[in-house]
């Protein structure tokens, strides 16, 4: 298996059906802090629901549409990062992420979020990364701005949460601007 050092005692790696158990534990962790912003974090409220979510990324990665890894604190699962969707074939992605108050302040997510970019830019030919985000979440937007991307526009009452629907803003990057910036966002090599 492999694992991506993250710096500051941080590493990314897959997260897999086989960890439902610790996905589990810290999803009831960060259950507050991301169940706003992460739909599936409502429906892993039990170990067979948490497996069941971890499955649908697993057949996602199998079928190469999607991916899901996880971020490591001092050997503690405190978050992750995501390819919602990957269309290799139309050079299209989406990113997605989540992370526990434990983690939160650290950069975490940009520097995993570089990774997966990188790797999917040089590696996978991907054209154009998305990031999708509430407007109120500005943990969420700082991160799409501190990777490069650009608010696309916002699609209107598209996600519904608690019985009320909330605008959207969709960010994106395009290839030539992240391979454009400087060296060092990700190692290429893997995710």
């Amino acid at each position: 298996m492999f694992a991506i050092d993250l710096g500051d005692g941080a590493e990314l790696r897959p997260l897999e059906p086989w960890q439902a158990e610790e996905f589990l534990a810290h999803i009831d962790r960060a259950r507050d802090a991301v169940d706003p912003w992460v739909p599936w974090a409502t429906l892993s409220t039990d170990l067979e629901s948490a497996r069941a979510t971890l499955r649908r990324y697993a057949d996602r990665a199998a079928a190469d549409t999607g991916r899901l890894y996880g971020i490591w604190l001092d050997g503690t699962l405190v978050g992750g990062t995501m390819f919602v969707a990957f269309n290799a074939a139309a050079g299209t992605c989406e990113l997605g992420c989540w992370l526990e108050p434990a983690g939160q302040g650290r950069g975490l997510i940009t520097r995993a979020a570089g990774h997966l970019i990188d790797w999917a830019v040089r590696v996978r030919g991907i054209h154009r990364i998305e990031w999708q985000t509430r407007f109120e979440n500005t943990a969420s937007r700082n991160v799409a701005q501190r990777l490069g991307m650009r608010l696309d526009g916002v699609l209107r009452e598209q996600f519904p949460y608690r019985g009320v629907r909330h605008d959207t803003e969709v960010w994106s990057l395009l290839a030539p601007e992240w391979t454009g910036r400087a060296a060092g966002a990700g190692d290429a090599a893997t995710p």
